[in-house]
């Protein structure tokens, strides 16, 4: 079972709501350039936050984490020369102070368990880093945990949560992003282009180009054969 987030998107900058915070000193590990500039951009309308360093790798990760003693690590989880998992031990065991959250394009639940007992104290999605990147540093640097898209205060409560997940079979998504799945939910219950677009502060061009990804990775090609698809296949809760 994949772990997702269903959250509307938040605004990058969440000034006044970090009162207790300022400088945060947080370091970017991934092997792609575009990745650490698009999340040192992401930070930058945080004045808490402070992007003191890059990494390109796992052992420039451990290098520059003893080196620098950043409050928050952003790792992404497949690194070269040495993976994130690799490297997040190697920092938690030489530089118990740093915070680690682990950037990933997909991981499972019994994964996220595993990372989490080790010692990382976030997990975000690749596809959700515009939603939740500046507000999962803050609420790691804070004292709490970021897990499925959300701030978790309490990790053995989260910890049985996913064990309980993890029991479960898991449910086919046909690459279905987050928003699509919602998206999806909305079509079951009935509503417009318009609606959906005002329920999730969207344009209506927006929605039908959400649509059209739907319809390609799903195989229809009518909003009743995607209520039936979706349904027949467990798409949204029984309740939708």
């Amino acid at each position: 079972m994949t772990l997702s987030a269903k959250h509307d998107k938040h605004d990058n900058s969440v000034p006044g709501r970090w009162p207790h915070l300022s400088g945060v000193r947080v370091l970017i590990a991934d092997d792609h350039p575009v990745v650490r500039v698009g999340v040192r951009n992401m930070l930058a309308g945080e004045p808490a936050i402070d992007v003191v360093g890059e990494a390109g790798d796992g052992d420039e990760a451990v290098e520059q984490a003893k080196l620098l003693l950043p409050d928050i690590l952003l790792l992404d989880l497949s690194m070269p020369r040495l993976s994130g998992f690799e490297a997040m031990q190697k920092i938690i065991a030489d530089s118990p102070t740093v915070k680690v959250i682990l950037l990933t394009g997909g991981i499972s639940t019994q994964q996220v368990i595993e990372a989490l007992q080790t010692g990382a104290r976030g997990i975000i999605l690749k596809n959700t880093l515009t939603d939740h990147m500046t507000e999962a540093v803050m609420s790691v640097a804070s004292g709490d945990y970021w897990i499925g898209g959300r701030r978790v205060a309490n990790l053995v409560t989260a910890l049985q949560e996913l064990e309980l997940k993890a029991t479960k079979p898991e449910r086919k998504t046909y690459g279905l992003t987050p928003r699509e799945m919602e998206v999806i939910g909305c079509i079951v219950e009935g509503c417009s282009n318009r609606d959906i677009a005002k329920q999730f502060n969207l344009s209506e061009e927006t929605v039908k180009r959400h649509l059209s990804n739907i319809f390609d990775k799903t195989g229809v090609s009518t909003r009743l054969e995607l209520a039936m698809f979706a349904i027949a296949h467990e798409l949204v809760n029984p309740s939708s």
